[in-house]
C-alpha cells in the first residue's frame, strides 16, 4: 500500500514528521519575524486584519510562501537524491508538499473570511441600533469582499480537488502495478483479484476524502490556534470553571478529547466486524463462483449455512451501529450549541465587558475551525472504519501472500494461515 508509492515508508513518514515540526518550531521561534529584515516588510504592529484579497499578499503571507518553498526543497531535495531510482518519487515526494501548500491556501480562506466576519456583523449591529453612519452601500461593499473571497474559495476548492484525484489515482496505479507483478504468486489466493482491484480502488477513494481531511485539519490549527488564543481575550470566564488561561482554546481542547475519547470508545468493535464481514462475504461469494462450473457445488444446503454466517455478522453490526450513532448523534447535536454555552457568561456580563455581535460571530467561528480539527476522528470514524477493515484486508493479503509471513492474530488471522483461506 505505501512502499509502492513512497520510498522507504517508514523512513519517509518520520522524517517528514520530524522535519514538519521542527519547520514550524523555526517558524514560530524566529523565522516569522526574519522576513521583515529579508526586505519583505511587516504589518504594523496593533493594525486590524486586512479584509479581504489583501489578506493573501501580506508581507507575512508572502514570506510564508517562500519560507514553504525553501523548506520543501531542502526536504524534497534530499529524498530526491536518496531514493532516486523510485518510480514515484515526483508524485509522493514534491505532490504532497504541493498538496499539503494548496491546503494551506485553503485555510487561508477561511481565516479571511473569519476577519470580514467582524466588521460585517458589527455594522450589522450598528445598522439595527439606528447608527446612522452605516449605510446600505457600506453593507454593499462587505458583501462585495465576500464574493470577492469566495471566488478565491472556489477556484481553490476545485483545483485542490482535481490536484487530488489525480495525486490519488496515481498512488492506486503504483498499488496496482505492485500487486499485478505478484498475480502469478497470489492469483490462487482466495479473493486475490478482489483485493487488487475493488480494495485497492477503494482504500484510493477513502484516501482522497480522509487524507485531505486529515491535512485541513492540521493546517486549519496552525492557522486558526493563534487567532482563538488572541480572541480570548474577550472572554473573561467559562461556565462551570469560572477564569482560567487562553479559555477558548482550553475549551476546545477539552471538547474535541472528550468527544474522540467517547467515540474511540462506542466504536470499538466496528472495525473488527468489518473486517469479519469480508470474509464471511468472500466465502458466500468463491462458494457461488464455484458452482458456476461444478453441479455438486453450491448446493442450496451449503449455500444456506454460508449465508446464515453473513446474516448473523450484519446483524452484529447493525447492533452495534445503533449506540454508536446514538452516541456520535448526541455529541454533533450538542456540539452545534456548545460554543453558545461558553459564551453564555460573556453575553451576560456587565455592558462594559460585552463583546459585539461581530466579535461574537468571529469567536464561535474560530472555535468551530479549531473544534472540528480536533474532532476529526469523531466526525470521519465512519470512514476511519472502512478504512480501517480496508488496511486489515489488504496488509492480511500481503503478509500472506506476497510475503509468505503469518498474519498478525490482532489482524483476525490465525499464526500459519494456508494461503488458500486467508483472505
Amino acid at each position: 500500500m505505501f512502499e509502492s508509492f513512497f520510498p522507504k515508508p517508514k523512513l519517509f513518514f518520520s522524517s517528514a514528521a520530524v522535519w514538519s515540526l521542527a519547520a514550524v518550531l523555526i517558524w514560530y521561534g524566529f523565522a516569522e519575524s526574519l522576513g521583515a529584515k529579508l526586505g519583505f516588510g511587516a504589518t504594523p504592529e496593533g493594525q486590524e486584519p486586512i479584509i479581504g484579497l489583501g489578506h493573501f499578499v501580506t508581507p507575512e503571507a508572502l514570506w510564508f510562501y517562500v519560507y514553504y518553498a525553501i523548506c520543501t526543497f531542502i526536504f524534497g531535495g534530499f529524498w530526491w537524491i536518496y531514493s532516486r531510482n523510485h518510480r514515484w518519487q515526483l508524485w509522493s515526494i514534491w505532490g504532497t508538499s504541493l498538496l499539503v501548500f494548496i491546503t494551506y491556501y485553503g485555510v487561508q480562506v477561511s481565516v479571511a473570511i473569519n476577519n470580514w466576519f467582524r466588521p460585517f456583523f458589527d455594522a450589522i449591529q450598528r445598522a439595527l441600533n439606528n447608527d446612522p453612519s452605516v449605510t446600505a452601500l457600506d453593507l454593499y461593499k462587505l458583501l462585495f469582499i465576500y464574493a470577492q473571497i469566495a471566488v478565491v474559495a472556489i477556484i481553490v476548492f476545485a483545483l485542490t480537488r482535481y490536484f487530488t484525484s489525480h495525486y490519488i489515482f496515481r498512488w492506486r496505479t503504483a498499488m496496482n502495478d505492485y500487486y499485478v507483478k505478484k498475480w502469478g504468486h497470489v492469483r490462487h489466493i482466495e479473493g486475490a483479484s478482489q483485493r487488487i482491484q475493488e480494495d485497492a480502488m477503494r482504500f484510493a477513494q477513502i484516501m482522497e476524502d480522509l487524507g485531505i481531511s486529515m491535512i485541513d485539519a492540521v493546517m486549519t490549527l496552525i492557522a486558526f490556534l493563534p487567532i482563538l488564543l488572541e480572541l480570548s481575550k474577550h472572554v473573561k470566564e467559562l461556565p462551570i470553571v469560572g477564569e482560567i488561561p487562553a479559555p477558548l482554546v482550553s475549551a476546545a481542547i477539552f471538547w474535541s478529547i472528550f468527544g474522540t475519547v467517547l467515540m474511540a470508545v462506542a466504536g470499538i468493535k466496528l472495525p473488527g466486524l468489518q473486517f469479519h464481514n469480508q470474509r464471511v462475504e468472500a466465502a458466500y461469494r468463491k462458494e457461488l463462483v464455484y458452482g458456476e462450473d461444478h453441479e455438486d457445488r453450491a448446493q442450496p444446503l451449503t449455500l444456506s449455512e454460508l449465508f446464515i454466517n453473513v446474516r448473523r455478522n450484519y446483524f452484529r453490526i447493525y447492533f452495534h451501529y445503533v449506540y454508536f450513532n446514538m452516541v456520535r448523534s448526541l455529541y454533533i447535536n450538542a456540539n452545534n450549541v456548545f460554543g453558545y454555552f461558553i459564551l453564555i457568561p460573556t453575553i451576560t456580563a456587565a455592558v462594559a465587558q460585552r463583546i459585539s455581535l461581530g466579535v461574537m460571530q468571529q469567536i464561535l467561528t474560530a472555535f468551530s475551525q479549531v473544534a472540528s480539527s480536533f474532532q476529526i476522528l469523531v466526525n470521519s470514524w465512519p470512514t476511519i472504519v472502512e478504512l480501517m477493515s480496508i488496511y486489515k484486508r489488504l496488509r492480511a493479503f500481503e503478509l500472506s501472500a506476497l510475503e509468505r509471513a503469518a498474519i498478525p492474530p490482532s489482524d483476525g488471522g490465525s499464526q500459519t494461515p494456508e494461503p488458500e483461506k486467508a483472505l
